[in-house]
């Protein structure tokens, strides 16, 4: 078989690699790589960074770029086959790195390379390297060894299940609406329901529980009935409240064998519970630092918070007849709230904000910031609606991306960065290999060959995972495992995505990405105005539920005990923090995908927590702002060069420190929230 995955093209044949590839490829790289591990390991090897790169990095980055091919597909284009391969494989890689963690040879080759002998980003590189062999076991002995192995490929597996539950009960349901029923829907969204139904030989609008069809239905629709439904049958998703047909996907017992696991493998590590594992490589000292943040954070909300719902339940009573708002009330409230109180709605904005424009007008800034340019270029594609890129600098190549923007069946929700290749001076060829991103988002498409039309939420999400992307594009280190986002501490990593999402809220900005759907206009001033007085629209209330959600994580992997009622943990939690109560039945822990399939276990912090960090190192460019109102060039170089381009090689801390001249400080994001004494 001529086996796409084993190609030696520099970026993946996306259009050919198939679901019969995928064990024959990984099957051979993953020989190879044991015997590259056998080979470094042997004694006579020396225990000499180059050289051991050499040998064992290059052939682990052949493996993980193949294997992270098949991932991105199983990702954004699942079927059952690919997923069948996918599954199958899937131990097998895992028993393999969680080897090459805890190999003790080579554990003991690492501890003997003289640090003297590095450069500083190396030097970098193999401290992360000894701390990572002690947290992935290579310190452990005998029975505790293997049952730490063990455990590392059941979470892979757990961690895969939970994911494909949320994604089957998300794309299983449909309901047929009638014309009736989906009265006050933006026109935009009704047409792309129609022709969904269209598609199924169906009559009505199909309306599903994919973001981009779900979130209008909740702020727009004016049957409460349609609202309840479809709100039940989304917060009851792969839980045991879902319908009879869907419960299949119940993820309830998943959570309670991955708790007990994570557990299990803290206290083999030596550690009390999870959340002091998952703390140990990052920013913050300890779980209790973490959670003394929040709570304080939680605190100096909680009055805007309270305001927030006091407006909305006054307005819902006086306005809407709506005496006792339910859970599938408050979004319309709150929509119909802020029309009034700002006299503009998100779907006045949205015709304004066509993709070509938006991303065109996002390029510009991140050429003007950063002296590079961005053009389109060719690759393999996975999806007729993927883009290719590159980004250089004065001629010279930086990195590529792929974008990925829309919502379609057999593509996980959400938006998220990921790292295709990293930026690395190879030890192999001594080239520099330059880095690519995958950028995926899931957008609305286009009705009728029109451009697909962005809500600003969505153009602060093309923002932010922009933001991601750029940190790994434009890093100038050499070392692969701190170049980009490689090494940055995790509750770091979100700085320079929430960065960019400031840039959404600048006029002179905004002005040159918008044009309207039908007469080309820009957006007017004066709407942009009502939409900058509403930016800090129930701040309070959403802080808090971030909150809420950050301190759930890290009590559930602190405090709680396998066993015991998650439901009643994230009660307690929702009456410490939360002003508003969904129903008994809700059970969003159950597709919390962020702690239970995407990294973040005793991690989701890591958004307020960098929050902080963005929100002061914007105030940089605010307080440098040209007379024109445009970002100083001056500040986007210092920020380029002391952020961006130094990745992970040194600690996050020591890069705010040099961008900002200090360490961060808290006001500035509550400032940019509107809760400080000025409100």
């Amino acid at each position: 078989m001529n086996n796409p995955l084993l190609s030696n093209a520099e970026l993946p044949l996306f259009d050919q690699i198939g679901p019969a590839h995928v064990a024959p490829a990984i099957d051979e790289l993953l020989c190879l790589a044991s015997s590259a591990l056998e080979t470094v390991a042997a004694p006579e090897f020396p225990a000499r960074w180059g050289e051991i790169a050499g040998v064992l990095d290059v052939a682990t980055e052949r493996l993980g770029r193949a294997w992270g091919a098949v991932s991105h597909l199983n990702a954004v284009a699942d079927t059952p086959a690919l997923r069948a391969a996918y599954n199958q494989v899937l131990p097998r890689v895992t028993d393999f790195f969680t080897r090459l963690g805890a190999d003790e040879r080579l554990y003991a080759k690492y501890k003997a390379i003289d640090p003297a002998s590095l450069d500083a980003e190396q030097r970098q590189a193999h401290r992360n390297s000894v701390r990572n062999f002690v947290l992935g076991g290579a310190e452990l002995q005998g029975p505790a060894r293997q049952r730490f192995a063990d455990i590392q490929e059941r979470q892979a597996a757990l961690s895969q299940q939970f994911s494909e539950n949320a994604l089957d009960a998300t794309d299983a349901f449909a309901y047929f609406a009638t014309l009736a029923e989906i009265d006050g829907l933006p026109d935009d969204v009704r047409q792309a329901a129609r022709a969904a139904a269209q598609a199924d030989g169906r009559e009505g609008y199909k309306l599903t529980l994919k973001m981009p069809c779900y979130l209008p239905v909740m702020q727009f629709a004016h049957s409460s009935s349609l609202r309840q439904q479809l709100y039940r049958a989304y917060v009851t998703r792969a839980s045991d409240q879902a319908d009879e047909a869907t419960r299949k996907f119940d993820n309830t017992p998943l959570m309670g064998e991955t708790l007990a696991l994570r557990q299990e493998e803290a206290r083999l590590l030596g550690f009390d519970n999870f959340a002091q594992l998952s703390v140990a490589p990052k920013m913050a000292d300890s779980p209790e630092q973490v959670i003394r943040f929040l709570r304080d954070l939680s605190q100096r909300a909680r009055p805007f918070a309270e305001q927030d719902l006091r407006d909305l339940r006054e307005f819902a009573a006086a306005k809407l007849g709506l005496a006792d708002p339910q859970a599938w009330d408050w979004p319309y409230v709150s929509e119909k709230l802020k029309e009034a109180r700002y006299a503009f709605s998100e779907q006045e904005v949205k015709p304004y904000f066509t993709a070509p424009k938006v991303l065109a007008g996002l390029f510009k800034i991140i050429e003007t910031l950063f002296d590079v340019s961005i053009g389109p270029d060719t690759a393999p594609l996975w999806h007729v609606d993927v883009g290719f890129y590159r980004i250089e600098r004065a001629g010279q190549l930086l990195g590529h991306f792929y974008l990925d923007p829309g919502a379609r069946a057999g593509k996980r929700g959400g938006a998220w960065m990921d790292d295709a290749r990293a930026r690395w001076l190879r030890p192999d060829t001594q080239q520099l290999q330059t880095p690519v991103a995958h950028l995926v988002c899931n957008f609305a498409g286009g009705v009728d060959g029109k451009p697909p039309l962005l809500t600003h939420d969505d153009v602060t999400t093309l923002f932010h995972e922009f933001g991601h992307g750029l940190h790994h594009l434009l890093t100038q280190v050499n070392e692969r495992d701190v170049s980009g986002i490689s090494g940055v501490e995790w509750d770091a990593v979100e700085l320079p995505s929430q960065f960019m999402e400031n840039f959404c809220w600048e006029w002179d900005v905004l002005r040159h990405m918008t044009a309207h759907a039908e007469t080309g206009e820009p957006l007017p001033r004066a709407l942009f105005d009502k939409m900058l007085a509403a930016k800090n629209f129930h701040s309070g209330m959403q802080t808090l539920r971030q909150i809420e959600f950050s301190l759930f994580d890290m009590l559930l992997h602190s405090e709680h005990q396998p066993g015991q009622d998650l439901l009643a943990l994230q009660q307690r939690v929702r009456t410490e923090v939360a002003v508003l109560q969904p129903p008994a039945w809700s059970r969003s822990a159950h597709t919390f995908s962020h702690i239970f399939s995407g990294g973040y276990a005793a991690g989701y912090y890591s958004y307020k927590w960098a929050e902080v960090l963005s929100a002061d190192a914007y105030a940089a460019f605010e307080e440098s702002a040209t007379a024109d109102g445009l970002p100083n060039r001056a500040t986007g170089q210092r920020y380029l060069q002391t952020i961006l381009q130094v990745g992970g090689s040194r600690p996050a801390m020591e890069s705010f420190k040099a961008f900002r001249g200090r360490e961060p400080q808290l006001d500035a994001l509550l400032r940019h929230q509107g809760m400080d004494a000025a409100r």
